[in-house]
């Protein structure tokens, strides 16, 4: 991972993310003193209502047994209306070519009617279109500049931070989620989570669940640290903040969202997990789900017990823009937003990035009005 020039780029995402306008959550959220630099809470906008079955298409690779047989499963687990599945034939290796994926887009684009406001996509592989992850070429479109130098700014996302629950009625996109897994096996555990997930967290005087953000000694994996939220308990959120130090081997339990940067995680504790629990990990090549770089992917999170998580498929440099905003992930997806719009949001530049997990994942009953 390729480091660079962080303070103006934190600077820079936070001013953007308070701007006027944005509604407040309208509740009282514990500060830091005057004297320190980082861990503020941060303004999002308040969200109202999240994406369900009638909203979500299905795309299904027919050359793709696992495809086929998991997303069989998910049409049936969570009620996807039969019209809004896609079957397609598609080539399984890591990437598609650009014709590939222009005929697949028009395939998705004259297929899914205007209800269909987000995408499942049923697979493991492809993941990628050239430097673009699959995700992020279905949702905005290919960004071909962004294989010129992938160091560079690439193209910001109209969805990052949005409040709309119609993102294709209001936005004209569709953000999709690879539903992707080693096994057949793990992926219907992975769609059981999200399921059993659903309205779980956020009752008034239910217990909290942990939010737990790690600094590393790995500087530039760790560039997200001013970004994390103040550590405490937000009862009207019904998580408590927890921040850590690299090396803190302390167990952890009820666990909802886990953020870190490395380029493999020593150890993942499996019994950590609540359903519909969120975790990634800043480097270069997490979204490279068939691990060709080395680095650990993003699936073995979802194989631990995690529901949704987010990794870029080339080298992004460590631009905070490209991968998900602490706070902005945290504080959508508390409010009740779904696996699939939390993890959109979070990220300003997703070009590189590939999202993947139980879309429809949704934990939080939406916040009670202040």
């Amino acid at each position: 991972m390729k480091a660079m020039t962080f303070q103006r780029l934190a600077n820079s995402i936070v001013t953007r993310l308070i701007l006027p306008g944005f509604l407040l959550l309208g509740i009282a959220l514990p500060g830091v003193s005057a004297g320190q630099v980082a861990h503020r809470w941060i303004s999002v906008p308040r969200i109202s209502g999240h994406l369900g079955p009638a909203d979500l298409g299905v795309v299904i690779n027919t050359a793709d047994p696992y495809s086929v047989e998991v997303g069989e499963y998910y049409v049936r687990k969570r009620g996807i209306p039969p019209e809004q599945v896609l079957r397609v034939e598609l080539p399984v290796r890591n990437a598609l070519s650009v014709a590939e994926f222009g005929a697949l887009y028009a395939q998705i684009r004259d297929s899914m009617g205007p209800q269909v406001q987000a995408l499942a996509l049923v697979w493991t592989q492809p993941f990628a279109v050239g430097c673009n992850s699959i995700t992020s070429a279905i949702t905005l479109g290919l960004e071909p500049e962004a294989c010129r130098n992938g160091c560079a700014v690439s193209r910001p996302s109209r969805y990052f931070n949005a409040p709309t629950a119609r993102p294709f009625t209001d936005l004209g996109l569709r953000p999709s989620m690879l539903l992707a897994s080693r096994s057949v096996e793990s992926a219907r555990a992975l769609i059981d989570r999200g399921v059993a997930s659903d309205g779980t967290l956020g009752k008034l005087g239910g217990p909290a669940a942990n939010a737990v953000f790690v600094t590393t000694r790995d500087t530039a994996r760790s560039v997200r640290s001013p970004l994390f939220p103040p550590a405490g308990r937000v009862s009207k959120l019904g998580v408590q903040v927890v921040l850590r130090q690299q090396g803190d081997s302390t167990p952890l339990r009820r666990v909802i969202l886990y953020q870190t940067g490395v380029s493999r995680e020593a150890a993942i504790d499996s019994q950590q997990w609540l359903p519909g629990a969120l975790a990634d990990h800043l480097t270069s090549y997490g979204g490279q789900l068939t691990n060709v770089q080395g680095q650990m992917s993003v699936l073995e999170w979802l194989e631990s017990g995690a529901t949704a998580s987010y990794g870029t498929v080339s080298e992004p440099c460590n631009h905070l823009q490209k991968f998900p905003h602490p706070q902005v992930l945290l504080l959508n997806y508390v409010q009740g937003a779904t696996a699939l719009e939390a993890y959109w949001r979070s990220v300003a530049w997703p070009a590189q990035g590939v999202f993947v997990g139980e879309p429809l994942a949704a934990p939080f009953h939406p916040l009670n009005p202040p």
